[in-house]
């Protein structure tokens, strides 16, 4: 099972989504989650997994930990190759390095080495990094996943349901 999470935030909300889906190539969800709270943690530049992490740990009690295959992220990995942790790096972390981390951001994050994935007839990429998975690999699925823009399918229903009422 894959899961793919993304948040939204107002001044007084946050909601949380999550895609369930089996494989990469999948047109769609087979069911998508969602969590609602309160305000979030300010955001404080460089320590924006402050804001979300807690959601998806919470969310994650959820769950069957040991039928997830990876969790996909929207957001970095990695901030940067000295080992600077995103988001996506402090969840693997917190999960005990056992399930593989995928970071999908839609901008470049100045000194990384994420990579770069054009899909569809876009010329502007999406960037992946990943942990407990090669990130060529990762990047390799990303081209894979359904969908003929630059966003997968997947990708932008979760996005979507994070704003729905």
């Amino acid at each position: 099972m894959l899961l793919a999470f993304d948040a939204h935030y107002t001044d007084t909300t946050t909601r949380l989504a999550a895609a369930v889906f089996e494989d990469w190539t999948d047109a769609e969800a087979q069911e998508i989650r969602t969590w609602h709270g309160g305000p979030a943690a300010a955001y404080q530049p460089g320590e924006f997994y402050k804001r979300e992490l807690p959601l998806i740990l919470t969310a994650l009690e959820d769950f069957d930990l040991s039928t997830l295959d990876a969790i996909i992220i929207d957001g970095y990995v990695y901030l940067n190759d000295q080992g600077r942790l995103g988001l996506g790096g402090h969840l693997y972390h917190e999960l005990g390095a056992h399930i593989p981390v995928v970071g999908v951001a839609k901008s470049y994050f100045r000194d990384t080495n994420a990579l770069p994935v054009l899909r569809g007839e876009s010329s502007k990429p999406l960037y992946v990094t990943a942990m407990g998975i090669p990130p060529e690999d990762a990047a390799n699925h990303l081209r894979t996943m359904a969908g003929a823009y630059r966003m997968p399918d997947v990708l932008a229903a979760v996005d979507r349901a994070t704003k729905e009422e």
